[in-house]
């Protein structure tokens, strides 16, 4: 088929967005492309249409778990066969998916980062057959970048196994120089093609309020506008607080973050995509593979560190092409609170190791051990060991991770597998002998398709339901399979995790990058001045600051941003300014008003224009203030 054919069956669309055949038309062509299109933007389509083109497996680089996992999920129900390969998998389930990846009919292998470079990854690599190599969130090569991911630097290492082979680097967001450290860390070819879709959202409005009142204000906006809302806080704590304070008002709200469960994460997101709450008050790890188009308002609680977020996760509003409104609120002193965050996210070399030694004691490292070995990690605990502020320990973290001492994946989730590791008869065999056992193999093997080829995911209580046995006691059963090698069997895990990228570094051999650090300091800083004027300019189309900084082609003003509006309501005609200054010259003959009382009588007028004719007026010395601040007639 060719790639309008393949739209059309797969995704039942007619046509492709903007861009989206120019790049595909790249690929295709064997150049190496980097793409930069907006969230919503069909990024996902610019990989999987050309490597469903052509013969091959489409090998897809993705930090995001949960991402990767809706995306296999939805490929397989188009029908189209897809794999995933990421940290926490045992050696078994690792082997039979690269296995299948080599031998079946695959079309898709998703891999996170960190397996890239393990010897069982590169002993099967070139038997895979690879048409593309597609690199998602970009971003995260360059240091740079808002997102920095040193196991991305590492992806570069595959071309000299994939010789010929394109490379797509896709992200939503990238400033220039962004965007030339990619394809310079991605080793991108002379004949290079770059496509950045416009950032002009025509349907989406953005507004900044600085208020005395958040709460108030946020009630306020979900009044004003109906539909579905997401309100975005930075703290766990806040997004219970301000869910259960909106349900108190008569909003149906909930709230969401990392810290909750497996379940209870599937469970409000369900609830929120099927309208049963209208409100979901969460961290930034709610949002990324969400597809609900209908989202009328996304709240910025918090101000975000940096303008690339912002965009990202403002940009889940109105993907219907329906009015939406992007509002950002704060209040008091928290642009000065932004400000001093470069510090706090910067902690001194000395204590950056001070937390990596006790880290590896917490974990129980020996010095010169650990390379590729997965911990279970408790942040709080370990902070908590320690007597260490757990923001110290949480950014030192961040910076250890970007040094490539270790991955951490702090939203890990794996769901229970099982594959069978024997043959037919060996199973019969086993039910002669273990009778009680032979409803769960005859289950497993009726209600799992693949079970016998691949790891296959297992609820157990789908299953303790369908066989009407004690989830409990479903779950021994399945040990026992286990111990007595009929199936692998892997239990769900729900923990942050810490993968080793490097042995333990003896004391005197530990080092970190100063300068790369002190320039990513720098850009961190660069990029919190850029959120600050963006909150504190009160002239200029919103949308032509974003674009301006994300260096997109010039867009014109949005006509319906905060900005944009008041510059509307500004707009004073010669006639309305006579009218305006003759009353506030009459209502001010009768005696002196405040600046309240004078706006509360010209009702109608606009606060604004108000303001501005008053201070002409008293530049102008047909008018005064006196020192208790009332207005009066200049004498």
């Amino acid at each position: 088929m060719d790639i309008q054919e393949i739209l059309k069956r797969y995704w039942g669309f007619d046509s492709f967005r903007a861009k989206q055949e120019a790049i595909i038309h790249s690929v295709l062509e064997g150049k190496d492309t980097l793409a930069i299109m907006p969230t919503g933007g069909g990024k996902s389509i610019c990989f999987q249409v050309p490597a469903l083109a052509r013969e091959g497996l489409c090998l897809v680089v993705s930090p995001l778990i949960a991402l990767m996992k809706d995306q296999v999920e939805n490929l397989r129900k188009k029908g189209i066969p897809a794999l995933a390969l990421y940290s926490g998998m045992n050696f078994l389930e690792i082997k039979k998916t690269l296995q299948n990846a080599a031998y079946g009919n695959f079309k898709f292998l998703y891999v996170s980062p960190e397996r890239l470079e393990t010897a069982l990854f590169l002993e099967y690599l070139p038997a895979l057959n690879i048409n593309l190599l597609a690199v998602d969130e970009a971003h995260c090569i360059s240091q740079w970048g808002y997102d920095f991911r040193p196991l991305y630097l590492r992806i570069a290492n595959l071309r000299e196994f994939l010789p010929n082979i394109p490379v797509l680097a896709l992200t939503a967001s990238a400033t220039n120089p962004v965007q030339d450290d990619i394809c310079e860390k991605m080793l991108f070819n002379k004949n290079q093609q770059r496509f950045q879709q416009s950032f002009e959202r025509p349907e989406l409005s953005y507004s900044v309020f600085h208020v005395p009142s958040k709460q108030n204000k946020l009630l306020e906006i979900l009044k004003n506008v109906r539909g579905t809302a997401i309100v975005y806080c930075k703290s766990r704590k806040h997004t219970q607080e301000i869910a259960e304070w909106l349900s108190m008002n008569s909003v149906k709200a909930d709230y969401y973050h990392a810290g909750l469960n497996y379940k209870q994460r599937n469970t409000k997101q369900e609830d929120w995509i099927t309208n049963k709450i209208r409100v979901m008050v969460c961290t930034n790890a709610f949002g990324m593979g969400i597809d609900k188009a209908d989202v009328r308002t996304v709240v910025h609680y918090d101000i975000p560190d940096c303008l690339e977020n912002y965009y990202q996760e403002a940009g889940r509003a109105g993907r219907d092409d329906k009015r939406a409104y992007a509002v950002l609120i704060y209040s008091g002193k928290e642009t000065e609170e932004l400000l001093q965050q470069t510090e706090i996210r910067f902690p001194d070399t000395l204590e950056i190791k001070r937390i990596y030694t006790a880290l590896m004691n917490h974990l129980q490292v020996a010095a010169g051990t650990g390379e590729g070995v997965t911990y279970d990690f408790d942040m709080a605990v370990f902070a908590a060991a320690f007597k260490i502020n757990l923001f110290t320990v949480t950014y030192a973290m961040k910076m250890l991770d970007q040094e490539g001492y270790f991955f951490y994946n702090e939203f890990f989730f794996k769901p229970s597998t099982v594959v069978f590791t024997t043959s037919r008869d060996e199973i019969n065999e086993i039910e002669k002998q273990y009778p009680e056992l032979e409803p769960l193999c005859k289950g497993l093997l009726r209600s799992y398709e693949g079970i016998f080829d691949y790891p296959t995911i297992v609820y157990e209580s789908a299953l303790s339901k369908f066989l009407k046995r004690d989830a409990f006691e479903l779950k021994k059963e399945l040990i026992q399979l286990h111990e007595l090698g009929i199936i692998s069997y892997s239990p769900q895990k729900e923990k942050s995790q810490i993968t080793l990228l490097k042995n333990r570094m003896y004391s005197d051999s530990f080092t970190i990058n100063t300068a790369a650090y002190l320039k990513r300091k720098q850009h961190f800083e660069t990029r919190v001045m850029a959120m600050v004027k963006y909150l504190k300019n009160k002239s200029g189309c919103r949308s032509k600051m974003i674009a301006a900084y994300f260096n997109s082609v010039p867009i014109k003003p949005c006509g319906i941003c905060d900005n944009c509006i008041n510059e509307k309501d500004l707009t004073i005609t010669t006639e309305e300014f006579k009218r305006i200054a003759r009353k506030i010259i009459e209502h001010i003959e009768e005696s002196p008003l405040s600046m309240e009382q004078l706006i509360f009588s010209m009702k109608g007028a606009g606060k604004e224009k108000v303001w501005e004719i008053v201070e002409f007026l008293q530049s102008e010395r047909r008018i005064l203030v006196d020192k208790e601040g009332f207005i009066k007639k200049f004498c």
